[in-house]
């Protein structure tokens, strides 16, 4: 016995299988996501042009957010004034084992990163003096110029940002993620 309502709905039924199998759930995209590096220690690190003692601060976070507070060593960066200093900025992951350079990762990345300083409150000038290879500038390398000495007793701050950038990188601070963002206490005198 033919049903003509059951031939109605078996045939709709046949006309939409090939539109329900050709929708597909693209979550399966092998393509990895530029993901942000896992940066648990910074140092920056002040050389005096013509000699003298380097000085050095690092900001050191083993467990990332929300576990233990990180440390900042030593507790305040100490500029002379009237010093031009050369930079250099180091990143490791400590999460691994041996410690990872991830400074190596962002020079071989460097059209994707670059490195933002704040100074707020210090007569403190930093120039970033490496480029990558569209000639804009990166920031593992600096030159940074002291000015006058911090009223007596006071402290400033000097942030400092590495910016992920890939495909967007134009030479501001503006696009792109947050690797890590780190402020230092900065003094000069």
């Amino acid at each position: 016995m033919h049903n003509p309502l059951l031939s109605k709905s078996l045939l709709a039924l046949l006309i939409a299988a090939p539109l329900f199998s050709a929708c597909s759930n693209d979550d399966d995209d092998p393509t990895p996501d530029e993901d942000n590096e896992q940066i648990t220690t910074l140092t920056y690190t002040l050389t005096p042009q013509g000699g003298g003692t380097p000085v050095s601060i690092t900001y050191r976070d083993l467990d990332g957010d929300g576990g233990a507070a990180a440390t900042i060593s030593p507790a305040t960066l100490v500029l002379a004034p009237g010093t031009t200093y050369t930079g250099a900025v180091t990143l490791l992951d400590e999460t691994k084992t041996p410690a990872e350079n991830i400074t190596a990762e962002v020079q071989q990345e460097a059209d994707e990163h670059l490195l933002v300083f704040t100074p707020s409150g210090v007569n403190l000038t930093i120039t970033r003096t490496d480029r990558d290879s569209k000639n804009l500038e990166i920031g593992l390398a600096t030159r940074a110029v002291a000015g006058a000495a911090n009223t007596a007793g006071t402290t400033g701050s000097l942030k400092i940002a590495l910016r992920h950038q890939p495909g967007t990188k134009d030479g501001s601070a503006t696009p792109g993620d947050t690797d890590v963002e780190v402020t230092f206490p900065t003094a000069v005198r």
